[in-house]
């Protein structure tokens, strides 16, 4: 048996043991990435190392009865990077999704990470994934919130609640000290009604149930949009109040007016041109192929409708390299596309608590 070859696997229910869910310290973990990648020590894949992955983009039609065709959150992806510091690791995060599983009582998302060796390529670990990362996507809005929000945000808004979404909300609340207010909205409002109750014993704040997307758009100094499917939430200018910040994890149907009157800040506009020399041959606009808000940006950028300079990354800012657009224009934009560079982390850091705690399951490779 050659032990240089032993991967530790870990369950989802031992990666939670290992503290996956552990919103406050995965905060933490993303600042210390965004620092690593504003100083460059970081890699993604492509040749501009700065891809989001591979994606299968499925067909619409096909002559393949068992192959699958497009639909809503209908992917998978290959997500792999390098992140240097103390981290000094590889990896890859495995992406299956399908918003359709829920009629078969399964998550809309079902995902694995995979650790390596950045030097011998050796597999150090393999774990379930899913609720590490609606972690990291939640304190990357969490990290979002707190560099980006004006200082006396007072109320929260979250519209659409799914695992993303309150991941992002319990995130903002970790981040501001402030908060005193929480308007939710959703769909299902009997699992709105739910959560508003968990929230207020967890918290001891006041949360409040809007009756549609406008009133809680009215209502938010912070704003997260994190629905999923086919629901994207018709957000108007009008609506926002002076200073707010509005952070974008999913798809939204916007005025361009906001876009082009807000600081617009987003989590690495590197990979953003990563997709756009992988669309170069596609048909349709960025938006039609991308999923997230961030496609709609670069048609905006791409039709020079926003300069390209206007754009900040939220690593510069993490590291108050640029802070010179943020106060410029009466909102903020965040549009979080995620990267595996984020997975990388916050698995590392799982990782090395189950090293610590003795949690998981030798598998020999080599035996």
């Amino acid at each position: 048996m050659d032990e240089r070859f032993e991967c530790l696997f870990l369950n989802e229910t031992e990666t939670m043991e290992c503290g996956s869910k552990d919103m406050k310290r995965c905060i933490k973990v993303m600042e210390e990435m965004f620092e690593l990648m504003a100083r460059g020590d970081y890699l993604m894949g492509s040749p501009n190392r700065n891809a989001h992955g591979i994606k299968i983009y499925f067909p619409k039609e096909s002559r393949f009865p068992n192959m699958p065709l497009k639909g809503p959150d209908r992917r998978f992806m290959a997500l792999v990077a390098y992140l240097g510091g103390k981290f000094n690791i590889c990896g890859e995060k495995w992406y299956g999704s399908n918003v359709k599983n829920k009629d078969k009582g399964l998550p809309r998302s079902i995902l694995t990470v995979l650790l390596n060796d950045a030097d011998t390529g050796i597999v150090k670990a393999l774990m379930s994934a899913n609720s590490l990362s609606a972690t990291r996507t939640g304190a990357v809005a969490g990290v979002g919130a707190k560099h980006l929000s004006d200082i006396s945000a007072k109320t929260v808004s979250a519209i659409g609640l799914g695992v993303i979404g309150r991941t992002c909300l319990d995130a903002a609340l970790y981040a501001l000290g402030t908060v005193e207010e929480v308007y939710l909205f959703d769909i299902d409002k009997k699992a709105c009604e739910v959560y508003a109750q968990e929230l207020e014993k967890r918290w001891g704040i006041s949360v409040k149930i809007t009756e549609d997307v406008e009133e809680a758009v009215r209502k938010g100094d912070v704003i997260n949009v994190a629905t999923s499917g086919g629901d994207s939430p018709y957000i108007r200018q009008e609506w926002i109040r002076r200073r707010a910040l509005l952070i974008f994890v999913s798809d939204a149907n916007i005025e361009e007016s906001i876009m082009t009157s807000s600081n617009i800040v987003v989590d690495n506009w590197k990979m953003y041109e990563a997709y756009a020399q992988e669309l170069e041959k596609e048909e349709g606009s960025f938006a039609d192929n991308l999923s997230g808000i961030c496609g709609y940006l670069m048609d905006l950028v791409w039709e020079k409708k926003i300069p390209r300079s206007d754009i900040v990354d939220i690593s510069e800012v993490v590291c108050n390299k640029n802070r010179r657009h943020l106060f410029e224009k009466d909102r903020t934009v965040f549009i979080m596309d995620g990267m595996p560079v984020e997975d990388v982390a916050w698995a590392y850091e799982v990782y090395q608590n189950a090293l610590e705690r003795n949690i998981g399951t030798r598998l020999n490779f080599w035996g």
